[in-house]
């Protein structure tokens, strides 16, 4: 019974908003935002450029070479005009190092590695915040087009029972206080249809500017659905699952690493360091000099170790070790606090979900509890035991009732993808699996 009450108004919506062939899925619109917001691609150029960075700290530990080229042209003034020579001197020098001993580079390079890791879970959460925003606007049009939908509807069963109340006035059978009352709830109508069509016009625009295109449509869902219940069904399966995979605990995480190596870089001030270094020089003279009057040519190539001890910097070290570790306690607080935000994040998501379910149960009885209601007012109305205003409320709650539930459906299917957000697990594939809850275009 209550599929065949439903079934008008399945009908009337979906002939109002017909699908066409254009339409598109959120994963779809998902991956046009990839290419086209611009908080999303200035994250992805920010993790680009922390790459690069932390390339830079390699060259802290492989070995650098170096080439050097010299030309100089010298005239030497003498009292004995047979000495003044003007000589020209070349000079070719290529000189390498290698760190055999640095332990304040090789902490910096370990620290480069650990900002990747932080770069990719900035990366991650931009990510999941761009899935959340489409999916957000994505259903905000289907809830704005839904509530325009109902809003028409109500208009349409208003505009009935104005009829009928001015037809029973006219024969004498109600008076003109039905006819009133029908007319001001229409009037009530119309302004709830303008106010739900610019609602729509303003989400429509939300979403074309969010994805960067003109005119989207976005499939609609299946209705009835089966609303998605969190798996597992354990809060603290969820919590746990943020601990091992929440892009901020893992920022948080490498921070703490961060700050350990940047004390074993402050404590490195009191270690010695170890190069090796090589180079090979050529130096010619093809106009002789001053005291070889021939042309003269020098290479020389040396290899060697050079060895520095740190002795005093001015208390210096010492200082900046009380900094770093102070840093240290500073990151491990950050850390805590991190794990018992996520925590309370996908503690309250959870609970939302599921509370949001039993709210979609709870409205779908209301609505056929309401379709009763109206039904009987209806009735009651045709042999004289209702009024018209009795008719009218119900019309007004079992809309309200349908708005409210459709609103609920969506509000539990972005809860999910929020559920996910928090605890770092939610990525493209769960818009995939949202596709198959929409009519496919």
């Amino acid at each position: 019974m209550k599929l065949l009450r439903l079934l008008p108004l399945s009908l009337a919506l979906g002939a109002a908003f017909a699908v066409p062939a254009r339409a598109q899925s959120l994963l779809d619109l998902y991956e046009s935002a990839r290419a086209y917001d611009a908080n999303w691609q200035s994250a992805k150029a920010q993790y680009d450029a922390n790459l690069f960075h932390a390339d830079q700290a390699l060259a802290g530990i492989l070995p650098s070479a170096n080439l050097g080229v010299g030309v100089t042209r010298s005239h030497l003034d003498n009292t004995v005009p047979a000495l003044e020579l003007p000589y020209t001197t070349q000079s070719g020098t290529v000189s390498a190092s290698q760190p055999l001993y640095r332990p304040a580079n090789w902490a910096t390079y370990q620290q480069a590695k650990r900002s990747v890791e932080v770069s990719e879970a900035q990366l991650t959460a931009a990510s999941q915040d761009l899935i959340i925003r489409v999916s957000q606007a994505y259903f905000d049009v289907l809830a704005a087009q839904d509530t325009l939908a109902f809003v028409q509807a109500q208009k349409t069963a208003v505009n009935e029972q104005l009829a009928s109340a001015k037809r029973n006035f006219e024969v004498g059978t109600a008076t003109i206080t039905d006819t009133r009352e029908a007319q001001a709830r229409y009037d009530l109508v119309i302004a709830q249809e303008i106010a739900a069509d610019n609602d729509l016009r303003v989400k429509k625009l939300a979403l074309d500017s969010l994805v960067g295109k003109p005119d989207v449509k976005p499939n609609p869902l299946t209705i009835p659905m089966d609303v998605p219940t969190p798996q597992p069904a354990d809060v603290n399966a969820w919590v746990q699952q943020g601990e091992e995979n929440s892009p901020q605990i893992a920022q948080a995480r490498s921070a703490v690493e961060i700050a350990q190596l940047e004390t074993e870089k402050a404590k490195a001030g009191h270690k010695p360091t170890l190069d090796l270094t090589a180079s090979y020089n050529v130096t010619r003279s093809p106009n002789g000099t001053t005291t070889i009057p021939a042309s003269t040519r020098a290479n020389t190539g040396t290899v060697g170790l050079l060895f520095n001890v740190p002795i005093f910097s001015g208390f210096a070290t010492q200082n900046r070790i009380r900094e770093t570790l102070s840093l240290e306690e500073k990151a491990q607080a950050d850390l805590e606090s991190a794990r018992r935000t996520v925590a309370q994040t996908v503690r309250t998501a959870y609970y939302g979900v599921v509370s949001g379910q039993s709210q979609v149960k709870a409205l779908e009885a209301a609505e056929a509890s309401s379709q009763s209601a109206l039904d009987a007012n209806k009735l009651g109305y045709q042999v004289g035991v209702r009024i018209n205003i009795d008719v009218l409320n119900s019309q007004s709650q079992l809309f309200q009732t349908k708005r409210d539930l459709a609103q609920a459906r969506y509000n539990v299917l972005v809860g999910l993808l929020k559920l996910r957000q928090a605890n770092g697990t939610l990525t493209p594939e769960d818009l995939a699996r949202l596709n198959q809850l929409v009519t496919k275009g």
